[in-house]
């Protein structure tokens, strides 16, 4: 059994998805979660500050003594994910490999849909992912800029006339190509799911890629015998930016009251 802790970061809200299912497939573990929500949204940025942003999140999250880190931004997974393996001396997982795989496994007509930010689509990740799988499968990709400030901004409710307009402008490419399976490449995404999965329809599968990525941990962690073992572990919550926000909107996302429990913290100082 293995105590340590698990670090999880992203530039915003959107890795709570990810800590949510953490929590459901991992009770046991201790998670230090960090949000850049100074700094959000990541996905417009060059690679160079991308990397930058990056190796700070590293950083601070391993001032704590860590046994792995989830890399719960598309954005990061997509442009850094090597860098930031080779650089830190513990396990790093990230977003991209494991929900491709994910959909490859689900996919029945071979056709798979990406949404993911601007950086994420630049980079092609997801899709050299999917070829190495299946060098058949048919990937229709788009940038859907829009959704991760709507999200931070609480507009991600079916009903919201403006989320719904986006996502129907965002998600045309993919009802065209005629996608079976839709991968959310931004851990903001899932908090669309009701959104999108209405506009795409029942025929559609979505596929979490705060979901993958945490049940790729839970993997790595049992093969490592490095699971905790405790029937109940705790997570801490730091962000960049004033915490009052941030609490608000994740109790809403994690269904539970986070009041007086985030901290912040001065990011450029790692």
């Amino acid at each position: 059994m293995e105590h340590r802790p698990v670090g999880v970061f992203d530039s915003g809200l959107g890795g709570l998805t990810a800590v949510r299912e953490l929590m459901q497939l991992l009770p046991g573990e201790d998670i230090i979660y960090f949000g850049d929500t100074a700094r959000v949204p990541y996905g417009s940025r060059s690679p160079e500050t991308i990397l930058k942003f990056a190796r700070q999140d590293m950083n601070f999250l391993c001032s704590f003594d860590l046994k792995a880190v989830v890399i719960a931004c598309g954005t990061v997974s997509t442009t850094s994910l090597a860098t930031l393996q080779d650089e830190y001396d513990l396990p790093v997982i990230g977003v991209v490999e494991p929900t491709a795989a994910m959909a490859a496994r689900q996919t029945r007509s071979g056709r798979i849909g990406l949404i993911a930010t601007q950086a994420s689509i630049r980079s092609g990740a997801y899709e050299r992912a999917l070829h190495r799988l299946d060098g058949s499968i048919q990937v229709t990709g788009a940038a859907c800029p829009l959704f991760v400030p709507l999200v931070e901004n609480g507009r991600f409710r079916p009903g919201d006339v403006v989320i719904e307009t986006v996502a129907r402008e965002y998600l045309r490419p993919m009802k065209d190509a005629g996608v079976d399976t839709l991968m959310l490449g931004c851990t903001h995404y899932p908090l669309l799911h009701d959104v999108i999965a209405g506009e795409m329809g029942p025929e559609v599968t979505l596929i979490s890629s705060g979901y993958a990525a945490a049940l790729a941990l839970k993997t790595l962690l049992a093969e490592r015998d490095d699971l905790s073992g405790a029937a109940q572990g705790d997570t801490s919550y730091f962000v960049s930016d004033t915490v009052d926000g941030f609490e608000q909107a994740a109790s809403l996302f994690l269904r539970c009251d986070l009041k007086g429990m985030a901290q912040q913290i001065n990011i450029e100082k790692y």
